[in-house]
This record gives C-alpha cells, sequence and structure tokens, in this order.
C-alpha cells in the first residue's frame, strides 16, 4: 500500500496529519501524490446493462467526477458529517441548502449579521416563492420567534463584518424540540477551527475561495450534511438545480486543505500582533475580533474554538468620508479588495446600515474589515499606523 491507504482508522491520527492525507488514493493513480483532475462531462460504459445499474458510481460530469468524490468525501471527513456537496461558489453552496429545506408556506428564521448576499437572496428569491423570511440578532431568544411553520433555522458564527458568536448549542437543543432544521455558515473556521455537527447543527457550510483555498485563486462552495436524512435533500437539490464544481477548483481546494492549519495558525498569530500594535491609536472607535479577551463574544469564542483567523474590524472615530478615503488609499501593503483568507492583507469598507435590520447599524463612523494576511507583521503596523495618524 502506498501513502493515504494505509490510514485505515483516520480517527486515530490527529486532524492535521489527517488533513494531509484526506481525498488522496494514490494506489489507484500509479502512486500519484495529488489525485489527477478529472475533466470530463461523458463517462462511458461498456454495455447498457453498465449504464442503467444504479449502483454506477459516475454518470455525468455534472453529477461528478472522482476528483469530485474525492473532495466531497475529505470536507465530510473534516467536519465529522456523512456527506458534502462541491458547489461552484459560497453563495450557491447556501442557496441550495435552504432551498433543499424549504418550500412555499415555510417560515423561516435568518441570523441578522450575515453574508450580505444572502440577503438579498432571502429578501429576493425566498419572498418571491412565498417563504415567509425572518431576521434575528445572534444573541435573541428565538424561542419567541419560533413559528408553527418554521422550517430552518439559519446561523453564522462568527457573523459577517462584527463577529459576533451564536451559543450553537442553545440554538440547535430549541431546533432539535421542535423538529427544525439548522444551517450554519462555517467559512470564519473553515471546517477547522469550530465543529458544527458536535454541536448538532444539521448542515455546515463554507466558501471554499477563503481559508480552504487560501490562495484567492478559486470561487467555490460546499456543504456537508451531518447525516443521511439530511444528505439526501441536499443531493438531490443539487442535482436538480445543476450545482456542480469546476474540477480545476476541486483540485486547489484539495491542495489548500494540506496547508490550511498553518495558515490558520501564522493568520492567528499575524492578526494579534497587528491588533496590539494598533489598538491605542486614538483614532480607532473599536475593534472587532472574538479572539480578543476584551471583545464581547470572546467567552463563547474560547468555549467553542480552538482559534482565530486573519479578520477582523475597526470602527474609525466619526469622521468626513475624505479622510477615510484618504487614509485608507494611502496604505501601501494593504489594497482594498473583497474576500478573505488568502495570503495577502486586504480591505474593505462595510456599510451596515443596508444590512443589519433585526438590530439597526446606528454607529456614525466608517467600519472597515481587515483580512491580515502573511506578511511581516511590524510591516502592517507601520503601514496601518501611518494611514491612521492621517486622521488625526
Amino acid at each position: 500500500m502506498i501513502g493515504s491507504l494505509k490510514l485505515k482508522d483516520k480517527s486515530t491520527f490527529g486532524e492535521n496529519t489527517r488533513l494531509v492525507h484526506l481525498g488522496r488514493e494514490p494506489d489507484k493513480y500509479y502512486g500519484v501524490v495529488n489525485p489527477p483532475i478529472s475533466r470530463s462531462s461523458t463517462i462511458l460504459y461498456d454495455s447498457i446493462e453498465a449504464y442503467s445499474d444504479p449502483k454506477t458510481e459516475y454518470r455525468y460530469g455534472r453529477l461528478g467526477t472522482p476528483i469530485t468524490k474525492q473532495f466531497e468525501k475529505a470536507m465530510s471527513e473534516l467536519e465529522g458529517g456523512y456527506g458534502a456537496i462541491a458547489a461552484p461558489s459560497g453563495q450557491s453552496a447556501i442557496t441550495t441548502s435552504l432551498l433543499a429545506f424549504l418550500k412555499a408556506g415555510d417560515h423561516v428564521l435568518i441570523i441578522d449579521s450575515l453574508y450580505p448576499p444572502v440577503r438579498y437572496f432571502c429578501n429576493n428569491m425566498l419572498a418571491r416563492y412565498g417563504i415567509d423570511v425572518e431576521y434575528y440578532s445572534a444573541h435573541d431568544d428565538l424561542a419567541a420567534r419560533l413559528k408553527p411553520n418554521t422550517a430552518v433555522i439559519y446561523m453564522e458564527s462568527p457573523g459577517s463584518a462584527t463577529f459576533e458568536i451564536q451559543d450553537v448549542p442553545a440554538i440547535v437543543k430549541l431546533a432539535k424540540s421542535k423538529n427544525i432544521v439548522t444551517i450554519i455558515d462555517n467559512s470564519w473556521a473553515g471546517g477547522y477551527l469550530y465543529k458544527p455537527f458536535d454541536h448538532g447543527v444539521d448542515i455546515s457550510l463554507q466558501s471554499c475561495s477563503k481559508y480552504i483555498g487560501g490562495h484567492s485563486d478559486i470561487i467555490m462552495g460546499v456543504s456537508v450534511a451531518r447525516d443521511k436524512e439530511h444528505y439526501k435533500p441536499l443531493r438531490a437539490a443539487a442535482n436538480d438545480l445543476g450545482v456542480t464544481a469546476g474540477p480545476d477548483d476541486i483540485y486547489l481546494a484539495l491542495r489548500g486543505l494540506r496547508t490550511m492549519p498553518l495558515r490558520f495558525k501564522q493568520a492567528q498569530e499575524n492578526t494579534m500582533a497587528v491588533l496590539d500594535g494598533i489598538k491605542n491609536h486614538t483614532a480607532i472607535e473599536r475593534l472587532f475580533y472574538p479572539a480578543l479577551p476584551d471583545d464581547p463574544n470572546h467567552a463563547l469564542w474560547k468555549r467553542d474554538f480552538k482559534g482565530a483567523n486573519g479578520v477582523f474590524s475597526a470602527l474609525i472615530k466619526s469622521t468626513s468620508k475624505d479622510a477615510v478615503c484618504e487614509a485608507v488609499n494611502s496604505l501601501k501593503l494593504i489594497p482594498v479588495g473583497s474576500s478573505w483568507g488568502g495570503y495577502e492583507s486586504l480591505l474593505q469598507p462595510q456599510y451596515l446600515e443596508k444590512y443589519r435590520s433585526a438590530n439597526p447599524w446606528e454607529n456614525k463612523g466608517a467600519m472597515l474589515r481587515f483580512h491580515i494576511g502573511l506578511e511581516d507583521p511590524d510591516d502592517l503596523i507601520t503601514d496601518l499606523r501611518c494611514a491612521l495618524d492621517k486622521l488625526l
């Protein structure tokens, strides 16, 4: 046997060891370390009987090829679930998961601090098809918001931009008592820093464009089901909607899994150093990062997560838009860009007054979300301090 095939019982090994080997089957490919990219639409059979056999593993490229199955198996093992679907984007993984468990006439509870494009989907698509969408704040009493037709509770923890940590075990306990499906966006943790299935969540999904890919060069998502009961409707929805991911992106996502623990460790180390270097700057009103001891979400983060990543937000004290633009534009190492989780540092302005309804955003200062990459933290601190000084 070669390489990964020796790990028959992967549960006996540490998670970092398993991540090196998940989704690899070198014995099937003449000892090749990484699984070959399966670019195929058509699958050939040697007989009508083989084509018609319901147990045939590969039928058509859209429904999966060997590399698709290897990635889905790897993600299922990483998250501790039953089965997964690979999607062409994080947004697609989210919308497919919601449509798998919702129908006309249902009521769905959606976390207010979620990835903004999901709000557009809920307000436009779900509402159009007769689904009652209600937003809730991270620490709301959800028992008071449940209705007889509540079918899904959708979580994102930490939440986008403000990084609220939800009490997932408490929400799941409530949902199970009412036979409600729970879905969580686990992108922040990459399936590594946090394990939703350990807390009873039904569906864990994420954007692979973030820390799984790790190099800002893929658009891809994944959704993992905790058990067969939830996997079957998830898979059916993906097939019916034509949801599939391209083989080249899947290859890069599998490759990213190998180094993800190292990148998470460095991201947290760099981010804590940067925050320590700017936390007392008088231009900053507040920092949002649950790993900070004084963050209001720190206790829940420490209870449930085994680490943090490189994403934080800074609320700038109220000043003119022109002054903020001048400061941001002066940064040499932190360009403006969407997404996060790559090797480079980024900044994105947040307009939360447009994206919060359950808990309206009333702060007047500029909200800037940062992703800290793998640059030297001292260089980033110097760059940020020079920019922040322009706001004084």
